[in-house]
């Protein structure tokens, strides 16, 4: 192996190379796959074992050296000047490109207006972990240890007590335990289920939970909350209904219906001819939940809700497909 050799022809085809392509030409001929300094770092194994310490040294400085002539010389070759772009002549009568600006995406926006409705009605904002206890999310909310929300094809688990929350109610509890009433919070944000994925069912959504709890609430309290955030978020006309329902912490608990956007309540294909839409869920906190948070519950009463921000979005854009969210289609996002 001369090294001198190829040393010498290595700086006179550097110094000969006219243009940058020229220049990657000598690059690949020498520190290519099949590149003499190459061909040389692989020889140095089959070499007497005597000989490899000065072989890989003669040859690790050759490569230092291809790559640092290689960089002078395309210094020389390529102007460095930041200026030098602009200095190319510059035609104005090409149209001009329309910039495209950024926007917050559909469901921030449904969410900050949301926000917006329930701070203005006293509500101050929570917020808790995802990943979170079963304790919190399940024994503290009342769950039975039989209930069908706890088995694993309803839930994430990541061990036999943690796990990815299934709703934002175990934000209600970590603040009960650290505030004394009066409060009033509300906690959005992402919750996870173990669902199958379809246009109207996804395993990562996002919700905003609802908590107010003092001396003497009362289901006309909650019911006076819901229709006022309802009438400021979808029209001052919108009728709200309660149907009983179950919720284990919550009793009594109510589903939340109200009229269809699509009708105003006359019936037509959005509402199934029914002239109501599911909204929420709600009511009155279990006197469980408070025994958990060292409430007295005769003391104190309260009343919870839950609604999905994915699913007020859909409604009020017409959205019919959930997965369009979180698919990142700018298509689709532009629109809002």
């Amino acid at each position: 192996m001369d090294v001198d050799k190829i040393e010498s022809a290595l700086r006179a085809d550097i110094a000969a190379a006219g243009d940058p392509e020229a220049l990657d030409a000598v690059r690949v001929r020498y520190l290519g796959r099949k590149g003499r300094v190459t061909a040389m770092l692989r020889a140095i194994s089959d070499a007497p074992a005597e000989d490899r310490p000065r072989l890989g040294a003669e040859s690790n400085r050759i490569k230092i050296l291809v790559e640092e002539l290689l960089a002078a010389r395309r210094a020389e070759l390529v102007p460095q000047d930041e200026n030098a772009f602009y200095a190319a002549p510059i035609d104005g009568t090409l149209p001009a490109t329309d910039g495209s600006s950024g926007r917050r995406h559909v469901l921030v926006q449904t969410f900050n207006e949301m926000r917006g409705i329930f701070h203005g009605m006293g509500y101050r904002l929570a917020s808790g972990p995802e990943v979170e206890l079963e304790y919190y999310n399940f024994q503290s909310l009342n769950f039975p240890e039989e209930h069908p929300s706890r088995d694993l094809q309803d839930t994430f688990y990541l061990t036999d007590d943690i796990l990815l929350r299934t709703h934002t109610s175990p934000v209600q509890v970590r603040y009960m335990e650290e505030h004394t009433p009066p409060l009033k919070i509300i906690a959005p944000g992402r919750v996870y289920r173990n669902e199958a994925i379809d246009q109207s069912h996804a395993a990562e959504f996002h919700q905003i939970e609802g908590l107010y709890v003092d001396t003497d609430v009362s289901m006309a309290d909650l019911k006076g909350d819901i229709a006022l955030f309802i009438q400021q978020l979808f029209g001052s006309k919108t009728q709200i209904r309660f149907k009983p329902h179950f919720f284990p912490f919550t009793e009594p608990s109510v589903d939340v219906d109200m009229t269809c956007f699509g009708c105003a309540g006359s019936g037509c294909s959005i509402c199934g001819q029914t002239g109501w839409i599911e909204i929420m869920g709600a009511g009155m906190v279990h006197p469980n939940v408070f025994r958990a948070v060292g409430y007295d519950p005769d003391q104190y009463t309260g009343f919870a809700f839950g609604i999905g921000v994915d699913r007020v979005a859909m409604i009020r854009h017409g959205i019919d497909d959930i997965r369009l969210f979180l698919a990142n289609d700018v298509r689709f996002l532009r629109q809002f």
